[in-house]
């Protein structure tokens, strides 16, 4: 086979060459042991707690290492699409004080690694590809989804493992006449890896590779046996392929991404093996759990749990000081401690690091977070805090705005209600429990939350109030 010219059939449109690429892409100037991160999330409309907790992790390692920081929108799944989810993901993460030192903004790209969409970066994901089959490491599949139905069920017929490999990959030993016969009969095809793994193999023959996460030590896998997709029909990429190239040209020294991950690590490690290129360092972040009723741990659920969607806490009015200090406390084993060392320091002094990171559930608590949001509110002075209440209301209860706007000298008076001296109170948890608290101070919001007692006739409670008001003297 001469898959040099196997590259040029299926890629003629292709012209620049890796070496381009990597010329365009230099490596980056930066200190040494400075750390390259990005986030990556896609585009959705839902953008959730996890994210947030790896964008923490994220920006703590690029920044204290003196690196960089950016946001790649990651939408090569065109299914999943939603409009106006770019712009919920940028003011998302912006409200909770993640910045980024480069990547897509509502204003354009930042930066000198565009483009930083994935859905506009189709010709260099192309190139590589072609680059691959090039090389005899990929190939056109010609597979119809009919036929990869009925080789699954062949498979689940011979209790084999599902997918395409070895046998099963009927596409992979092609002839150059049968590809240009198919080519030449308008068939749709995908380029898939050639991987180098033999699932027929008895287990204690087949090989095994380690790579080091920086959460979880040493990860022992067998290679990837799977001739996994590259390109999709239409040209768009896989997530294999993509964060692939993207990572290795946009210089990305650590990944962070969530556990879920691991499964696909062996494709990931075949791809930058095959393209020649040194892979990052992978940080498999700990999945976050919650307690449910009876007390047993449990991932946290869309469907089930509104505090795993971000907007849950702007819409409750959390500041986003208290859940980046909790966030803390779930990200590194040691900050409580740190912390109560040290009362009064921006929680950006405290030194993060990976192997304080667990790698087993991390359990999150919503009790927790309000007892540490009591702890972090008391501490933002009352102009502030009513800065904080207004922003809010404005947003999200615009109905409350005209007792608050224009009236802050007054609000900041009732905020600040015994809010000093050695044990101040906690009373305030988020924006929403704020105003709830403080609504006895407005005619139309004041709730009766004890009745007169029976006994009481209303004459005489009349009489009470107005003796209680004749001699009060505050």
């Amino acid at each position: 086979m001469n898959y040099e010219k196997l590259a040029e059939i299926l890629f003629p449109h292709i012209t620049k060459t890796p070496d381009d690429y990597e010329k365009l892409y230099p490596k980056r100037e930066l200190p040494e042991g400075a750390k390259v991160t990005r986030l990556g999330p896609s585009p959705t409309g839902f953008i959730h707690l996890g994210n947030l907790y790896g964008a923490f992790v994220d920006e703590r390692l690029a920044h204290q290492s003196g690196g960089r920081f950016f946001l790649r929108i990651e939408d090569t799944d065109d299914k999943r699409y939603v409009e106006g989810a770019v712009e919920v993901i940028i003011n998302s993460l912006r409200f909770f004080g993640i910045n980024f030192d480069e990547g897509a903004t509502m204003e354009g790209d930042i930066g000198g690694y565009g483009d930083y969409t994935q859905s506009h970066r189709g010709e260099i994901y192309q190139c590589f590809a072609k680059k691959l089959v090039a090389e005899g490491h990929a190939y056109p599949c010609f597979l119809t989804e009919e036929e990869i139905a009925d080789i699954h069920s062949k498979q689940e017929a011979e209790k084999a493992n599902p997918g395409i490999y070895g046998k099963w990959a009927l596409s992979r030993n092609l002839t150059m006449e049968e590809i240009e016969a198919n080519l030449a009969a308008g068939k749709s095809y995908v380029i898939r890896l050639k991987s180098d793994g033999d699932m027929s193999l008895p287990e204690d023959r087949i090989r095994r590779f380690q790579v080091e996460d920086a959460i979880r030590g040493t990860l022992d896998m067998p290679v990837n046996d799977q001739d996994t997709v590259l390109l999709k029909a239409t040209g768009i990429p896989t997530y294999h392929f993509a964060h692939v190239v993207d990572d290795h040209l946009m210089r990305t020294t650590h990944v962070v991404r969530g556990a879920e991950w691991i499964p696909s690590l062996p494709i990931h490690v075949e791809l930058f093996d095959k393209l020649g290129w040194e892979p990052p360092v992978y940080c498999h972040t700990a999945q976050l759990m919650k307690l449910d009723e009876e007390g047993n741990k449990r991932k946290l659920s869309k469907r089930k749990d509104p505090e795993l969607s971000l907007d849950y806490y702007r819409q409750e009015g959390y500041h986003p000081q208290a859940v980046k200090e909790y966030l803390l406390t779930i990200l590194n084993s040691n900050f409580e401690e740190w912390r109560i060392a040290n009362p009064d320091a921006p929680a950006e002094d405290f030194h993060f690091t990976t192997e304080k990171m667990s790698s087993g559930g991390a359990l999150f608590d919503l009790n927790k977070l309000n007892d540490i949001s009591k702890d972090v509110l008391v501490k933002i002075p009352a102009k502030d805090l009513c800065a904080f209440l207004i922003g809010w209301a404005r947003e999200f209860r615009p109905e409350i705005l005209p007792l608050l706007e224009g009236h802050e000298e007054y609000i900041e008076k009732i905020l600040d209600l015994g809010r000093d001296g050695k044990k101040p109170r906690k009373d305030f948890i988020c924006a929403k429990q704020i105003f709830e608290f403080i609504s006895y101070f407005f005619d139309d919001h004041f709730v009766i939350e004890d009745s007169i007692p029976a006994e009481v006739s209303d004459e005489d409670a009349a009489e009470i109030l107005r003796k209680h008001l004749e001699t009060y003297d505050h």
